[in-house]
């Protein structure tokens, strides 16, 4: 992994200077109630919810253990309610076709 994986006007950014950044930049926007970590969940659960796997998702968070991904990775209530009926739908083709 590379130690400079932002860029900023000045040049790259250090991880180590993301912190800094990040709070100016999120302090700017009046979210200071959001985490970098809240960010994190947020990505991997769109990463999800779009139909991404696991190991791409933990590829993109930089993560090697597909454990920690899952736990990252949480689909909302309507996806999984989607998928459910789509599911039905399709065992209803099958079970009972018209």
């Amino acid at each position: 992994m590379h130690d400079e994986v932002f860029w900023t006007e000045s040049g790259r950014l250090k991880i180590n200077q993301l912190d800094s950044c990040y709070y100016r930049v999120r302090s700017a926007a009046d979210l200071d109630h959001v985490r970098l970590h809240d960010l994190r969940h947020n990505f991997a659960s769109h990463a999800a919810s779009m139909s991404e796997t696991l190991p791409m998702i933990a590829k993109l968070l930089g993560r090697a253990d597909i454990k920690m991904t899952a736990r990252y990775a949480h689909l909302d209530d309507a996806s999984v309610m989607e998928t459910c009926e789509a599911i039905g739908a399709a065992l209803r083709m099958v079970l009972a076709p018209e």
